[in-house]
């Protein structure tokens, strides 16, 4: 296990081949992948020969960005991944925060706790001047997480098919029905330093 980042509960480790069952698992709860595409698990091809190998490609492509597996460090058990990756590979100081976790790791501060740590980790070491993430808009826990990471709502807007086929992010997918629109945060360094956000625990 090659772990990038630990904060005080959680460790963030590259993606193996051997995570497939994971990904299967985690995509298997119609409750996880409500706000993603209404609940349809991602079937086990699809993890094993494009969502999986995509996550691992970013290690090879990026310098200190892509997707980790978040491991509870009480536990030791996989409850999910954290993302940090640039929209466009020719703005790396611009990336965008994504997260996934087990319905059972939720309520526990755990997103809060990931997405804090890389959005330090990005502002103090990586060159990143502007954080966003996005989500559906009456994804309440999700919209909360951007909010105690510091993050302000920038826009609301309809997803382009780009968009919805980006497996990385809090974004609906192909095949999604859904009544609102997406909405996105964002977080700049020069504002992180200024509010106190960077003086936050992780």
């Amino acid at each position: 296990m090659r772990v990038f980042l630990e904060t005080e509960r959680l460790i963030l480790s590259e993606f193996t081949e051997d995570d497939v069952d994971n990904l299967v698992e985690l995509d298997s709860d119609p409750e996880v992948m409500r706000y993603l595409n209404g609940g349809i698990p991602s079937p086990r091809l699809l993890v094993e020969r494009s969502i999986l190998p995509r996550f691992l490609s970013y290690y090879q492509r990026y310098d200190g960005f892509g997707v980790w597996a978040a491991i509870e460090k009480s536990s030791g058990a996989f409850i999910g991944w954290f993302s940090l990756r640039p929209h466009d590979e020719s703005c790396p100081d611009e990336v965008e925060l994504g997260y996934r976790l087990r319905r059972s790791a939720w309520g526990h501060g755990y997103a809060t706790e990931g997405a804090r740590a890389l959005i330090r980790k990005g502002f103090t070491e990586l060159g990143v001047q502007r954080v966003t993430a996005n989500t559906y808009e009456h994804n309440a826990a999700s919209r909360r997480v951007m909010e105690k990471a510091g993050m302000t709502l920038v826009r609301s807007y309809r997803p382009t098919l780009d968009e919805l086929t980006n497996e990385t992010s809090n974004h609906l997918t192909v095949g999604a029905v859904w009544d609102g629109d997406e909405v996105e945060y964002a977080l700049t360094k020069t504002d992180w330093e200024q509010t106190g956000t960077s003086s936050d625990p992780e």
